[in-house]
């Protein structure tokens, strides 16, 4: 392998986090001389920027820099990171992950096999504390009755897909796409990638190639991250109507199903009870799933804490779908 590859990463207060990543780049197999890493932090208030300097001064064998910047936001964090990097091949991290060892390698590998124009793997997803909620949202976060067919959370089959989270990609494709969308706070990969497909490229997931990921340790956390991902969903939804996947239309539905039918009760009583035989049934099905997931991994706050944090992130991405629907008609 000859190609030199550039490793961006977004990151703010990361403090907690981003020496695990770090490390993770440090121990990859690809020839350390054939990387760069490239961090660019939105000027981060806690000691993220002293526990890079820290790790840049024991390894000063990895070519690493750190750039500003100031607006804060993932999109504009990628496109600075890409300008300031000089690889053939760009790898785009988190600073919430960690890449198996063998990801790089896979990742070009995969790339000079003609497999796709941007390939990926599988997130390995890891409590972001050691909490029962925690522990719960990590479980969620992977299962398909919160994330549907994400196939890059639970996939075993390496295929084409719609997108990939940590993707790689030749610089030179960056003439023909662009870069990602500032305008869009989130979302940023999906709709980078959907780009890429319109030009008729390839999006190629291998679950071989794997990172870890931890998720939020709170439902108030969690429920910020999916209120934004459904409200700049619909954002990119509104320039791409053909992206629109079945999973994506059920929380907003049902938000609204429950909501009107609850207003509805108000006047006649029968909508009351179709709310409630439609919660009974939503729970319903999560807390079987809970239960089995407890029993098989004698977790057995899975029975209350997977149903809750699946309807946390159902409840709060509808909502944020809906509110971003909302506000654009109010405002246009």
């Amino acid at each position: 392998m000859s190609l030199t590859v550039s490793i961006i990463v977004p990151c703010y207060n990361e403090e907690k986090r981003i020496r695990f990543l770090l490390d993770a780049i440090f121990a990859q197999t690809y020839p350390r001389a054939l990387l760069d890493v490239t961090i660019a932090d939105g000027r981060s208030t806690d000691q993220t920027r002293e526990v890079i300097a820290n790790f840049q001064h024991e390894h000063p064998d990895l070519r690493l820099q750190v750039i500003d910047n100031s607006n804060r936001s993932i999109p504009s964090a990628l496109n600075r990171a890409i300008k300031a990097s000089s690889g053939e091949v760009i790898l785009r991290l988190d600073a919430h992950s960690g890449p198996y060892p063998d990801y790089v390698e896979k990742s070009v590998a995969a790339l000079e096999a003609g497999k796709g124009d941007n390939v990926g793997g599988v997130w390995e997803i890891r409590p972001g504390a050691q909490t029962w909620m925690a522990r719960a949202i990590a479980v969620a976060a992977a299962h398909p009755l919160g994330v549907g067919d994400a196939l890059y959370r639970h996939a075993t089959q390496a295929a084409s897909v719609d997108t990939v989270p940590f993707g790689a990609w030749r610089r030179i494709l960056l003439e023909k796409v662009g870069g990602y969308d500032e305008s869009l706070l989130s979302n940023e990969d999906y709709e980078f990638n959907t780009r890429i497909r319109q030009l008729n490229g390839r999006i190629w997931l291998d679950p071989s190639i794997r990172s870890i990921y931890f998720a939020r340790s709170t439902f108030g956390a969690l429920a910020q991250q999916y209120f934004r991902y459904g409200f700049w969903k619909f954002k990119m939804l509104r320039r791409y109507p053909g992206t629109l996947r079945w999973r994506q239309g059920l929380p907003p539905l049902f938000v609204v199903s429950v909501l009107c039918a609850g207003l509805l009760a108000i006047f006649w009583p029968l909508f009351g009870w179709l709310a409630g035989f439609e919660l009974l049934a939503y729970f319903g099905i999560l807390g079987l799933a809970g239960l089995r997931l407890g029993f098989k991994r004698k977790e057995f706050f899975l029975a209350f804490g997977l149903p809750l944090a699946i309807a946390v992130m159902h409840v709060t991405w509808g909502s944020g779908f809906l509110w971003s629907f909302l506000t654009e008609k109010w405002t246009s």
